[in-house]
């Protein structure tokens, strides 16, 4: 395993003014040669591969990235006013001892610093944001420099604000839609499988409430292609749902985030300091199952339902043999966050197996 070019020893205030690190931070740049032979939404890329909204936390890392051989890099999620980190430490190794079955989450699984290979890993971050004037720029900055055959995408979440009723929270989602538009990013994606509103369920589970924010989305965006990201979905009659009524209106959908587990210390404590910090969300290795059956669902409903929006496969991509299983489950694109967070190479190992 390399370095990882997000350090999990440090803090995301450390991470944020110092990273990235390892090869990330060599100077290197790989070269695409040719010509661009896919399209994302429209733009041509030189592989169907990337990396997902989270690890790159700013300009940098998304510059590093696209370095280093990722065609489809995503801005960390932003938010319309400046939120704080979790506390650190907000990275932990696990062992999900093969596939993290609901089973295992709900039992617990132990957080430690010993990371090993197949990784899977523990992140507790809270969504963090700078203020809008940071982002944009930042994110303008680094939007000028993209290559031939590479792509940005901006990524975005609503925000909970103290005394705020279910309209202000989906109307939030608009504002933050036009800001990120105002930066020139080509493509947008919205991260549903954060915790809806004065709920502990994920956003994307409530149908209703998914189907207005894509509306106000769309109408603050227009033409620039708009992509959800969900969780998983354990009922096939909601994940049907979502897609009949969300998947109409959107122009893309990833998936899987995490799985949220219970993290706990040697002595069974919880790991991760603070409130509401017991369970975490778990990515990496052992959450590939998840996600790979959320692509082959989500390619059937698209088939049933006769809609023609893209699949983006997430989850436990660590090496190529894992891309060509998205691929091979109908996946459109594929995406990485750990795997590619420990191997920097990852997405030239991908290109040399087109």
């Amino acid at each position: 395993m390399q370095d990882p070019f997000y350090d999990p020893q440090k803090s995301y205030e450390e991470n944020f003014e110092k990273g990235p690190f390892g090869v990330f931070a060599d100077g290197e740049a790989f070269e695409n040669l040719g010509e661009p032979q896919y399209d994302f939404f429209g733009v041509p890329v030189f592989s169907p591969f990337g990396i997902p909204a989270g690890p790159l936390i700013n300009g940098r890392f998304v510059q590093s990235a696209l370095d280093k051989g990722f065609d489809i890099v995503t801005y960390k999620t932003v938010r319309s006013e400046e939120y704080p980190s979790h506390p650190w430490p907000n990275v932990l190794a696990v062992d999900t001892f093969g596939d993290l079955t609901f089973e295992k989450a709900e039992e617990g699984l132990i957080g430690t610093n010993e990371y090993k290979e197949p990784v899977s890993i523990t992140n507790s971050f809270g969504v963090p944001s700078k203020d809008v004037a940071f982002w944009q720029k930042d994110l303008m900055a680094v939007l000028n420099k993209v290559k031939k055959g590479q792509i940005v995408v901006g990524a975005f979440q609503g925000t909970k604000k103290e005394g705020q009723n279910a309209e202000d929270y989906i109307k939030d989602f608009g504002v933050t839609a036009k800001l990120l538009k105002d930066t020139g990013v080509k493509v947008i994606e919205v991260n549903l499988s954060c915790p809806n509103e004065g709920t502990n369920n994920l956003l994307c589970y409530d149908i209703d409430r998914s189907v207005k924010v894509a509306k106000v989305i769309k109408e603050e965006i227009g033409d620039i292609p708009l992509i959800v990201k969900i969780g998983y979905y354990k009922e096939q009659e909601l994940l049907e749902k979502f897609v009949r009524e969300v998947g109409s209106i959107v122009q893309g959908i990833s998936a899987i985030n995490t799985i949220s587990a219970k993290i706990l210390d040697k002595d069974s404590n919880q790991a991760l300091p603070g409130e509401g910090r017991l369970r975490s969300g778990v990515c990496g290795s052992g959450i590939k199952w998840a996600g790979l059956d959320m692509v082959k669902r989500l390619y059937d409903l698209r088939q049933k339902l006769d809609l023609e929006f893209k699949i983006i496969g997430v989850g436990g991509v660590v090496n190529k043999n894992d891309f060509k299983e998205y691929m091979d489950s109908g996946a459109d694109f594929v995406m990485s966050a750990t795997g590619a967070m420990w191997n920097p190479y990852l997405a030239q190992d991908i290109k040399k197996s087109l």
